[in-house]
């Protein structure tokens, strides 16, 4: 919904292509899919998700390939199951010089290298580990989950203000293509909703170092009646009261139309909901990031 709503309003950059891992063949993932296309963006679509219920079943994950075509780009998860789904596009006469992978684990680098030794894909994401940097010779992205993620909401309390990345910073000279991350999610997967006894409100931000580089730390925002779950609209007006101060006394910079959106929640005493509260947290950070890459910020 994240990136539907950034495609559509125009707000993601070619900076920036969105790697999404699918669990269902839904009408959300259609118009995504489509919204990209509409607006001349790539997207990464990937044909053997590891979670989910289409999870490296070849059957399931057929209606994916009616999807290819101009701007969506093919996508591995590397493992030793993956041989009949490059059988597929073979046949469909996509070869390996269009793919991107991702190869985010050691004990797959022997399927890696016995499928793309001689024929490279075009990007492989991979994260900084020496073992799997040596296999990799094209296209290289790092590629790691950033996210410090605590086991209550509650826990952030503590965490008020994290480093996140400088990924953007060091990776050409690094001899890296690309970075890329989970965004405030994390790489954990998980189907389960709950009904939480704190609201956090994780908004990435630029802040200078002492060199003048633009470092990206994480700022999160916790409610305060966190005894129960009772009254979530109220735990949200908490957290997005503190957003708000923070924003406006000197933040502006880093404005954004998702963080525009929970300001005007603020100041409509409107409550968007949970799921939409995440939404407008990602499309804040890519936004931010595609702003950042373009030299708009």
């Amino acid at each position: 919904m994240a990136l539907r709503e950034l495609a559509d309003k125009g707000l993601i950059t070619t900076s920036v292509i969105p790697v999404i891992e699918p669990i269902k063949n839904s009408s959300t993932l259609t118009s995504t899919l489509a919204a990209f296309r509409k607006a001349g963006l790539q997207v990464a679509l990937i044909l053997n998700p590891a979670v989910g219920g289409m999870s490296k079943d070849i059957e399931l994950t057929a209606p994916l390939y009616d999807y290819l075509g101009d701007g969506l780009i093919p996508s591995l998860i590397a493992n030793n199951e993956m041989h009949p789904f490059i059988d597929v596009l073979n046949n469909k006469g996509i070869g390996h010089e269009c793919l991107l992978t991702i190869l985010d684990s050691r004990d797959e680098i022997d399927a890696y290298k016995e499928i793309f030794d001689s024929n490279p894909p075009k990007f492989t994401l991979f994260p900084d580990e020496r073992q799997i940097r040596r296999t990799v010779e094209n296209g290289k992205v790092l590629f790691e989950d950033k996210f410090n993620k605590q086991a209550r909401n509650a826990d952030y309390l503590d965490k008020e203000d994290e480093f996140f990345s400088e990924d953007h910073i060091y990776f050409k000279d690094e001899g890296y293509d690309g970075f890329g991350d989970y965004s405030i999610i994390g790489n954990e997967y998980s189907e389960a909703g709950f009904a939480p006894y704190a609201v956090a409100i994780h908004i990435v931000y630029f802040k200078d170092d002492n060199k003048g580089d633009k470092i990206l730390r994480v700022r999160r925002f916790v409610s305060d009646s966190n005894e129960d779950i009772s009254d979530v609209a109220g735990k949200f007006y908490e957290a997005v009261s503190k957003l708000v101060i923070w924003y406006r006394s000197g933040q502006e910079k880093q404005e954004t139309e998702g963080l525009k959106i929970l300001v005007s929640h603020y100041d409509n005493g409107t409550y968007p909901g949970l799921p939409t509260l995440k939404k407008l947290s990602v499309m804040h950070h890519l936004e931010l990031v595609g702003k950042f890459l373009d030299g708009r910020l």
